[in-house]
């Protein structure tokens, strides 16, 4: 992706994606994963964030508003709605179940290696 062509902030933002992704992994080799659910969780906001402010010129303050903002989204891009799902498991699965219930299953691993996919998929859309 050429992100020359996106604004300082958003490049900052998937920047801090990527970063707390490569936390999150790095703490699944600690056989942390409760830790590393929540920074892929973190990462899959700041994403959507980058996004959400690259497409509407508004980052969101708080989570509300980046949920409703991908909702949006995915109203009027149909490729956005790809996120959509991926999205809701993270907030659910990696924030909910696993880190705040500590019910981390035979998903979590998987769900956490994915979200490098989810930010490349947000990038690809940040930037067309």
């Amino acid at each position: 992706m050429t992100t020359t062509l996106l604004p300082d902030r958003v490049i900052e933002l998937f920047a801090d994606a990527r970063e707390m992704h490569s936390r999150a992994i790095a703490c699944l080799d600690y056989d942390d994963i409760r830790d590393a659910a929540e920074k892929a969780w973190c990462a899959t906001k700041r994403a959507t964030d980058a996004l959400v402010l690259v497409r509407t010129g508004e980052e969101p303050e708080t989570t509300a508003l980046t949920t409703e903002g991908l909702l949006d989204l995915a109203s009027a891009i149909p490729d956005a709605e790809t996120l959509v799902g991926r999205y809701f498991t993270r907030i659910s699965y990696l924030h909910g179940s696993c880190f705040y219930n500590r019910m981390c299953g035979p998903h979590t691993e998987r769900r956490i290696r994915e979200t490098a996919e989810y930010i490349d998929d947000a990038e690809i859309l940040a930037a067309t």
